[in-house]
């Protein structure tokens, strides 16, 4: 404990200065037919797009699946099953795939302060891969290269991490990754709560992920530490301008927008109220008392944003591999805090052009949470000669494409520096 204190100092300094905000600091895969990557070099110029007539452009509607799970700093085995999580096995996949999580190492003072363990986040990345292509694999017993979904965007910082994932026929057309770090936890700046914010832009839509794992605490008041980190979150995140500095920097800029996590807003309704409640399925009684809808109700945070209706049980806390809330198992002991049932683990969404399909919860047992699951169609402007460029195969694309327009040469240089590697 000593040698903790002394460093202290020195340790926080180093997260700190650490933080980049609005940085190409993360992982993804990239074909590996091209020498260079196709993320943020297939571009035409954002700014020239506004130029040209809408006769040549059409509406594309891309299905979108996010999810978020609190894992509660339990390492995944090897064959964890998330199909039931991804629904891989009903058919009817989507487009894109952003799955975030909180919690994915314990947050413990060598995690929150010392340098980031990426081993757990590998972990996932792979048990995500096996998922999505898993019906791609056994069609062609293929190499991963010609894996139906690639990781367009990986990023953790201390608990909290987002994986992005897309078909592989749409990678040439997304353009201007990014991420940005905010730590809201210790100190008010710490990595053990806060947000990883994502942004890519898909054909001329911009979209924008916000993982979060906000302030905990069940006593009455706490909802305003949460109401504070979501502020500091929204105040703080920030992206480049772009070379022709005219790319959304805010969250609030982009096209498309979703805040998903462990968002902790609790039930503002006695212990026991709240159970007898859970125990009778009633949840409309208990949404009535719900603080982040009274919250949005109130205009206190998050104006104008949408969370589709909830017809699911509550997501926390459960007893460990068990479907029973925490605190019902032991009534015994009264030193034990048993921390009622609650809605933690939220998605909300705001722009236009997003329309919610579904909203529920899945039934893995490995923590104290249950994931939650929503999906989306999003409307996409496309170019009508780069929207039948999507059918092609990755090698006939460069060879079609005939454009007045150049790449800039700040794109490059941002290519180079990001880091492009296959978990």
């Amino acid at each position: 404990m000593p040698f903790l204190y002394d460093m202290w100092p020195t340790l926080v300094a180093n997260k700190i200065l650490k933080k980049r905000l609005g940085s190409t600091n993360f992982i993804a895969d990239y074909p590996s037919s091209y020498e260079q990557p196709l993320l943020d070099c297939a571009d035409i110029d954002h700014h020239s797009h506004e130029t040209i007539p809408n006769h040549l452009k059409e509406k594309h509607k891309y299905k979108v699946f996010v999810s978020t799970w609190n894992v509660g700093g339990i390492a995944p085995e090897e064959d964890l099953n998330i199909d039931d999580l991804l629904e891989t096995n009903n058919n009817n996949s989507c487009d894109i795939y952003v799955l975030g999580f909180q919690e994915i190492v314990p947050l413990k003072a060598s995690n929150v302060l010392g340098s980031e363990n990426n081993e757990i986040s590998k972990k996932w990345n792979s048990i995500i891969r096996k998922s999505l292509n898993k019906d791609q694999r056994d069609k062609v017993h293929c190499k991963s290269s010609h894996d139906d979904f690639q990781c367009i965007i990986s990023k953790q910082m201390v608990g909290i991490f987002i994986s992005v994932w897309t078909r592989r026929n749409i990678c040439p057309f997304i353009q201007h990754t990014s991420v940005s770090c905010i730590g809201c936890g210790i100190m008010g700046c710490l990595g053990n709560k806060g947000s990883v914010t994502v942004r890519f832009q898909l054909h001329e839509a911009s979209f924008c992920f916000v993982c979060s794992h906000l302030a905990s605490g069940g006593r009455e008041g706490d909802e305003k530490c949460r109401n504070s980190n979501v502020a500091e979150i929204f105040s703080r995140t920030s992206f480049p301008k772009g070379p022709l500095l005219d790319l959304p920097r805010t969250i609030l800029d982009h096209d498309h927008v979703i805040l998903l996590g462990d968002l902790n807003y609790r039930i503002s309704l006695p212990e026991e109220t709240t159970r007898l409640l859970v125990e009778k399925r009633d949840w409309d009684s208990l949404l009535e008392n719900d603080q982040l809808i009274m919250e949005l109700m109130n205009g206190n945070i998050l104006r104008g944003w949408h969370e589709g209706p909830i017809n699911f049980a509550p997501t926390y806390k459960y007893c460990p591999n068990s479907d029973i809330y925490y605190g019902c198992c032991c009534h015994g002991n009264k030193t034990q805090k048993k921390r009622a049932p609650a809605w933690c683990d939220r998605i909300v969404w705001y722009g236009k052009g997003l329309k919610q399909h579904e909203y529920n919860r899945s039934e893995s047992r490995l923590s104290d949470h249950r994931p939650v699951k929503a999906m989306f169609t999003a409307i996409v402007k496309v170019l009508s000669e780069f929207k039948s460029l999507e059918n092609m195969s990755l090698s006939e694309r460069f060879e079609q494409i005939n454009t007045p327009f150049e790449v800039s040469a700040t794109d490059e240089i941002v290519c180079r520096k990001q880091s492009s590697f296959r978990l």
